[in-house]
């Protein structure tokens, strides 16, 4: 309880301000980076930091309405920047439609220099399923995002055997303090029955047991990909006023409105995630807490799951759960 305590203080009140801003983002143009859910909250956060330094952004998603107004705001706003805005549509909760998607973004780009998989679900009304009939929060946050960078990690590679700036081609995935207070004992439990990911737990264990998932897979991406040059990362990107927060509790909301801070901070954490230079390959599947630091997960029960081998059980999981759709 009182790593759990030490953990929700120093993540949630006692942070430092951000020290990798757009001040010290250099130009982007030529760069190509993809946000799920980017059109919204910490996602729209980002994408106008990145579209201000010139980079071509697609911004990932299901609603298309959204995107648009999105990307006429930050034009309308930004006039001056030389970079892209599309929309791609991705539903990260259908399985069978991800490949398209992918294939669609190969389609139109020869490059991909960050893939940030900020999209998410937090606590939908109990019991929703993903159109393959999976726990939605584990669907929408684990296997979507797994499918969806195992058909762009081909072109990661290529990027970064051709980048000069070695560590600057990356994955990053968004965890969750969560991770810390909501996670299951065993910080991500499998059926014993089915060998797949447990979905029948509370809705906040399985937020957190996604969240944890999204730590296993950064670590296992940089395990796996780390020798070809993409860097890869998971980060808490903070208590935020988001639209995350939209299926929650009343009483939730009202502790999360006490502690919660505008989503902007929540980008300067995924900023430094993908492209501070503290981040390189000698550290790659660091873990990265707000505002921007390099920390480390706390919980006992998520740190004896990656030492145990959680994150190649995870891999595997989403392999075969994914597979007739690869």
């Amino acid at each position: 309880m009182g790593a759990t305590f030490s953990a929700f203080r120093d993540q949630s009140f006692r942070i430092p301000a951000p020290r990798f801003t757009e001040k010290d983002l250099p130009d982007q143009t030529g760069k190509v980076h993809i946000v799920t859910g980017g059109y919204t909250g910490i996602g729209l956060s980002l994408t106008t930091i990145l579209y201000a330094k010139n980079a071509t952004i697609y911004i990932a998603g299901r609603d298309a309405q959204k995107a648009k107004n999105a990307i006429h705001t930050l034009q309308t706003s930004h006039p001056n920047s030389t970079g892209c805005l599309k929309f791609l549509s991705l539903d990260l909760a259908d399985l069978s439609t991800i490949k398209g998607s992918a294939e669609e973004f190969l389609r139109r780009e020869s490059r991909l220099d960050v893939l940030v998989n900020n999209a998410g679900v937090m606590a939908p009304p109990i019991g929703s399923k993903s159109a393959q009939g999976h726990d939605l929060q584990t669907a929408t946050n684990v296997y979507g995002p797994w499918l969806f960078t195992y058909f762009l990690l081909p072109l990661l590679e290529k990027t970064a055997k051709e980048a000069e700036n070695k560590g600057a081609v990356r994955v990053i995935w968004a965890a969750s303090l969560a991770v810390e207070l909501a996670a299951p004992p065993g910080g991500l439990e499998f059926d014993d029955q089915t060998g797949l990911v447990k979905g029948d737990l509370t809705n906040e264990a399985l937020y957190g047991q996604s969240k944890v998932g999204n730590v296993l897979l950064g670590k296992e991406t940089a395990k796996r990909f780390g020798g070809s040059g993409v860097v890869s990362a998971s980060f808490n990107p903070g208590n935020l006023e988001s639209e995350l927060n939209r299926h929650a509790t009343w009483t939730m909301k009202l502790i999360g409105w006490v502690l919660t801070y505008p989503v902007l901070m929540g980008a300067y954490t995924e900023l430094f995630a993908g492209w501070s230079p503290e981040i390189t390959p000698e550290n790659n599947g660091c873990y990265v807490i707000p505002w921007g630091r390099l920390g480390g997960i706390v919980n006992p029960g998520v740190n004896k799951g990656i030492e145990s081998g959680h994150g190649e059980k995870l891999w595997n999981v989403c392999e075969r759960v994914c597979g007739e759709y690869m």
